[in-house]
């Protein structure tokens, strides 16, 4: 059986709009281009791990009206969607407003988390057993995701979760955005937080920072940094996902501590070039040759 990667989480249709420039307040704004395509931070990390050509599996939101073909569609060739559960009710689909520099959403999730039936199924056993690795969001069966993948000894990236909580403690790599950290420990400076992320868990810790510094590190370490690649941004819908593709990537390869954030930095900086990341998603050529134009990789 060819290796893959389990991917749960947000699965979801994405309606995007690339704006000439966001308009003020009451003004208007020119839309450039539209699409609707696979979207969610799964469905997007997937995408991207495909064309980096990595064999995944998908598991989590349940797809409806509006977005099972489309999905299907386009994972058909490229991953395995046969754990999605296809619903009768329109299914996940959320609107984004888009310029080079801002990203506004929109969309109906307290409608969904509010419903008596989750739109969501729990992580498989089997795939997280068979796979090389698991990518976990964090958001609905988070634990019961990093129980099973302790049980399996299946090592597993996650994303912007708590440094306390039970999925970052057993992780082997937690993802953390500063509009995370912002949001959730508005009190305490990103060296404080590091050290309590580090201190809770054995796995690396990465914290992005949009175009600055990125930290990263592991327990008992200092914070390192690492600066993004310099380069021409169309479009940063899809950049944090993609970043977590790139790091999904690193733990299926095996790559040291360095190279992971240096290759997911490079993911993400290519995508930021692109739109819509779905229908030109970062290719490993453009990867390794990014990299080594800056001569990255120890």
């Amino acid at each position: 059986m060819e290796k893959y990667v389990y991917m749960y989480g947000q699965i979801m249709s994405t309606q995007s709009f690339l704006l000439r420039d966001f308009p003020a307040p009451d003004g208007y704004g020119e839309i450039k281009e539209r699409y609707h395509l696979v979207g969610g931070e799964t469905g997007t990390a997937a995408a991207v791990l495909a064309a980096l050509g990595v064999r995944v599996k998908l598991g989590g939101t349940h797809l409806g009206t509006l977005n099972k073909a489309l999905i299907a569609d386009y994972f058909k060739d490229i991953a395995d969607v046969s754990e999605l559960v296809q619903e009768d009710f329109d299914g996940v689909v959320d609107y984004v407003f888009i310029d080079k520099n801002t990203r506004t959403c929109f969309g109906e999730w307290e409608k969904l988390y509010g419903r008596e039936k989750p739109f969501y199924d729990p992580p498989c056993e089997n795939s997280i057993k068979n796979a090389e690795c698991c990518g976990i969001d964090p958001y609905f069966f988070g634990d019961i995701s990093a129980e099973l993948c302790r049980k399996h000894g299946k090592p597993y990236v996650t994303i912007d979760c708590a440094f306390d909580s039970y999925i970052h403690k057993y992780c082997a790599v937690n993802t953390v955005s500063h509009q995370h950290l912002e949001e959730h420990y508005p009190d305490m400076s990103f060296e404080e937080l590091f050290k309590h992320y580090t201190d809770n868990t054995d796995g690396l810790v990465i914290f992005t920072m949009g175009e600055k510094e990125l930290m990263y590190g592991r327990k008992g370490q200092p914070p390192k940094r690492f600066k993004p690649y310099s380069l021409d941004v169309v479009s940063t819908l899809g950049a944090g996902d993609s970043f977590k593709a790139g790091v999904v990537y690193a733990l299926f390869n095996k790559m040291s501590d360095d190279n992971t954030v240096k290759f997911a930095s490079a993911v993400a900086g290519i995508a930021c070039t692109k739109y819509p990341i779905a229908l030109y998603p970062p290719t490993l050529s453009e990867v390794k040759a990014l990299t080594e134009k800056r001569n990255d990789y120890d």
